[in-house]
């Protein structure tokens, strides 16, 4: 382990597109899909063999903060760094990193979703330990998941020339936004695409730099905020500059524009980003008939590829002759949805927020 390496976990989102399973109260992260341990544990779980607890950091929301820590309690109190709303990713990649560096100049940061899957996690510690060697030589670095479909849901990282190291890492020619059905075709035909899994390691000095050259409005502020860490002034002259920040994320803001990045290829990760519905039947183990059953009891007759579930443990849930269907109850909301169309449950939160009905979110 290297004391110089440090976790970003970013856990403030809400996973709209599981709704109603993932809701205000208690987002994707904090839920327990996988197994017996909630997405946010599993993500901490990952980290021992690479780095100590004490040098995981959180990024979310006051509220979110509490449940958080409740379910990781051994992560230290001072380590939870919060936003007061969502201003996107590079807003707070870099409140974390002007944390960061304060404690550490030589920090090196690997950010990192809460709420993603993987199966593999000898792999993905060998993965970040190469990425801190690669970060160390002022590279930016991230993860290509190898693809495994066509997808139209994930961005691309178009491979380039291999770099000199001692294992697998090449530059980035660039990244592709999320394409369509003909354009993912051509990009996993040709082997040269992997998924963009937006997992990051750099410097916090080499991240601030990004953001002060593409971003300058951001980094004034940041700068402002790093001046008050530790003063009786912090939470005043956070909220100030805070409120005052353009949201815009880290791909559009920094890495489409900066150089010198690499990516390392992740050969049999099992990755998933459990970004919809569907794609739990990729994670989860169904029946003979292709049934999951994510919570209360079932009864299925003549029904195939459909997911059930309730969060109330007292509740069954019976299907007859549903095919590749999407049937979940959480507290007053029920989603019914072909697969095919999960989709579109972001619609539906979208529409509901617009309605002001924010006591079903």
């Amino acid at each position: 382990m290297n004391e110089h390496y440090y976790a970003m976990i970013l856990a403030g989102g809400g996973g709209s597109r599981l709704w109603p399973l993932s809701r205000g109260s208690k987002p994707k992260q904090m839920q327990k899909i996988a197994g017996d341990r909630s997405m946010f544990q599993l993500t901490v779980d990952r980290l021992a063999e690479a780095l100590p607890i004490e040098n995981v950091y959180v990024l979310t929301t006051a509220a979110q903060s509490v449940r958080l820590s409740a379910q990781v309690p051994e992560i230290p109190e001072e380590n939870f760094i919060l936003e007061s709303k969502p201003k996107g990713t590079a807003s707070v990649i870099g409140l974390g990193a002007v944390h960061l560096i304060r404690r550490d100049p030589d920090a090196v940061l690997a950010v990192l979703p809460s709420d993603h899957f993987i199966k593999n996690g000898g792999l993905f510690t060998e993965l970040l330990n190469q990425a801190y060697a690669a970060a160390k030589d002022r590279h930016i670095v991230t993860i290509g998941i190898e693809p495994t479909f066509p997808s139209t849901g994930y961005g691309y990282i178009e491979e380039g020339d291999r770099l000199d190291y001692g294992f697998p890492i090449h530059s980035v020619r660039r990244f592709r936004e999320k394409p369509d059905a003909a354009t993912a075709r051509v990009f996993f035909d040709s082997g040269k695409f992997w998924w963009n899994g937006g997992m990051f390691v750099w410097t916090a000095r080499r991240i601030l730099d990004e953001i002060a050259l593409h971003l300058p409005d951001l980094s004034a502020k940041l700068t402002a905020i790093a001046a008050s860490i530790g003063g009786d002034g912090y939470e005043r002259c956070f909220q100030e500059n805070w409120d005052a920040i353009t949201p815009t994320t880290i791909d559009y803001g920094v890495l489409e524009k900066a150089r010198d990045i690499v990516f390392l290829p992740a050969r049999g990760l099992g990755w998933n980003d459990i970004g919809s519905w569907d794609s739990l039947f990729d994670v989860l183990d169904a029946d003979a008939d292709g049934n999951i059953c994510l919570g209360g009891e079932r009864l299925s007759i003549d029904s195939t590829g459909t997911l059930t579930g309730t969060d109330d443990s007292g509740k069954m849930i019976v299907t007859i002759g549903l095919r590749d269907m999407i049937v979940y109850e959480s507290g007053n909301a029920i989603l019914v949805c072909p697969r095919a169309e999960a989709q579109r449950v972001r619609q539906a939160v979208d529409q509901l927020k617009a309605a002001g009905k924010t006591e079903r979110l």
